[in-house]
């Protein structure tokens, strides 16, 4: 056989190859839709098709716990096969395939009569506090006075605390508390991975959150700037009085592990 053929020949054997693991891959994704490769025993691939479902369903089920116990396990397992069947991950990390399930239901997944109102939010928050718990960044108390005066000196945020806004009251969702509509009022929420590693979360209110955010931004005014200046953006009848309760507002903030001290 001359070179050419037999380099056509590999060629030809390869992209035979590939298409029975492109087949292999869709079958095992979607295997009500998609024919597994030929000349394979139904019985081994059953075994995959249950493996890999299996573990992606324990790593969303531990990632989501809430979700996974008050979903009917029917419609549990139905959405993660149609996540698994047709979203296209962006990454090839293990850990953040939550986050692309979220993604999923953020933007491609339809909700459906049967479903729980606040799915997405639930799911958006409980992959939060798994984002939170592994995330690289460490917390540095180096030139931050936990005991200063957070009116006289820049109050200073944990880079481990993030701010969200929910329709539904999700921190409370649980089996025996499900909403069947959003709240009359946002919920406002500011959640936290300490200096010992514990995850936990302040419900703020609306002007709290606010502060909570003009802090996030601000490199170098101090507490009693920030407040008189969001007295003026939200046209506050009494600056003193928010002043006075912002002080506070900002001391409970250091207590729930939001605010790390001044600088």
């Amino acid at each position: 056989m001359h070179r050419k053929q037999r380099l056509g020949q590999r060629m030809a054997d390869m992209r035979d190859f590939q298409e029975k693991q492109y087949a292999f891959a869709r079958h095992i994704r979607d295997p009500d839709n998609q024919p597994a490769p030929e000349g394979v025993e139904d019985r081994r691939m059953a075994i995959y098709r249950e493996l890999f479902f299996n573990n992606l369903k324990s790593l969303l089920s531990t990632t989501f716990p809430v979700l996974n116990k008050i979903l009917d396990k029917e419609k549990w397992s139905a959405i993660i096969r149609q996540f698994m069947a047709g979203h296209e991950a962006q990454t090839p990390y293990f850990l953040e395939i939550p986050q692309e399930f979220v993604q999923f239901l953020q933007h491609e997944y339809e909700l459906q009569d049967d479903d729980v109102p606040f799915l997405i939010e639930l799911a958006h928050y409980e992959w939060v506090e798994l984002a939170l718990s592994v995330a690289d960044e460490v917390i540095d108390l180096s030139g931050i006075d936990i005991n200063g005066d957070f009116l006289a000196r820049t109050p200073v945020a944990s880079n481990l605390a993030w701010s969200y806004t929910y329709e539904y009251p999700v921190h409370r969702i649980s089996s025996d508390f499900q909403p069947v509509e959003a709240g009359q009022s946002p919920t406002f929420l500011a959640i936290r991975r300490d200096v010992d590693n514990e995850m936990g979360f302040m419900e703020l209110n609306p002007i709290t959150m606010r502060l909570f955010e003009l802090i996030k931004e601000n490199d170098h005014r101090n507490g009693e700037e920030l407040l008189k200046d969001l007295a003026k953006e939200i046209n506050y009848p009494d600056p003193g009085a928010l002043v006075e309760h912002g002080a506070e507002a900002m001391q409970k903030m250091q207590q729930a592990g939001i605010l790390l001290g001044v600088k």
